[in-house]
């Protein structure tokens, strides 16, 4: 159902079959668990982090509204499960400096021309560039990349496509690695072993590019690059409903976390420039 109805990208099913495999472990078959094997669940999800457990019990939620969907229960026991509160964290955050740094050493490795060096910039342009994610990226067809417009189609989660615009260093960092990269394959970004290149690989390039750049690895990945190029638009003035477009956000509300990014910039900036506060 999450497949062929709702369109579910191939992480999000992983991860619900990591979920309901655990809780199968933890209490036995869950369709025919009672309330009280649910209720057992609360002790087994005790350590867990409140986004974890928000997960976990999302997750089960939905799996008994499925059954008692299709008929094969007649009661929906998820009633029993943890209901925490979670509060959505605000994003890590790279400022000017960083990015500018992760783009130096990048643009010096391309100017070696290697492929990999090539590869990288292209890869950076399009993360911080346009948004991406992660997932987006890797899988990118060569057939979304048009000859004569500085737009991307993307396929988002639920299989909801997208026009991107991409910027001209992107384009430039684009077109020299499709050079490079040669013919054959469907991907632009194409693993040696035929696909494409894991968000795995992805993190990892990333990374040792932070830490040929000065900067701290543990703090530089896909997702924190998205949410720069999402605080930095805000920054500079972009309209909330085009930063939803440009990101693929279904809800408005999920962008809407980049207002709080942005109210605790200015907070840092008064508690730092204000008068008063050097009094």
């Amino acid at each position: 159902m999450l497949a062929a109805q709702r369109g579910a990208a191939a992480n999000t099913l992983a991860a619900y079959r990591r979920d309901l495999m655990g809780a199968a472990e933890a209490i036995g078959p869950l369709a025919a668990a009672t309330r009280e094997d649910i209720a057992r669940l609360a002790g087994v999800f005790a350590d867990l982090a409140p986004s974890s457990l928000a997960r976990k019990s999302s997750a089960l939620r939905q799996f008994y509204g499925f059954l008692v969907d299709e008929g094969v229960r007649d009661d929906d026991p998820s009633a029993a499960l943890p209901r925490p509160r979670a509060r959505r964290p605000l994003p890590r955050l790279l400022d000017h400096d960083q990015v500018g740094a992760l783009f130096r050493q990048a643009e010096a490795d391309a100017a070696e021309g290697t492929p990999e060096g090539v590869r990288m910039l292209a890869l950076l342009e399009l993360l911080y560039g346009s948004g991406l994610r992660a997932t987006e990226l890797m899988s990118l067809p060569l057939a979304a990349v048009p000859r004569d417009a500085p737009f991307l189609t993307i396929t988002g989660k639920g299989g909801v496509q997208r026009m991107v615009p991409v910027s001209g260093r992107a384009v430039k960092a684009l077109a020299d690695w499709l050079v490079m990269r040669g013919k054959g394959g469907r991907f632009v970004f194409p693993s040696p072993r035929g696909g494409y290149l894991s968000r795995v690989r992805l993190f990892q390039l990333l990374r040792d590019l932070a830490l040929r750049a000065g900067l701290d690895p543990e703090k530089v990945s896909p997702h924190v690059l998205r949410h720069a190029f999402a605080t930095h638009l805000l920054e500079g003035g972009a309209d909330l409903r085009v930063l939803q477009t440009l990101l693929g956000h279904a809800d408005i509300a999920t962008t809407q976390i980049y207002t709080h990014v942005d109210s605790a910039r200015l907070v840092a900036l008064v508690n730092e420039r204000h008068p008063l506060a050097r009094s």
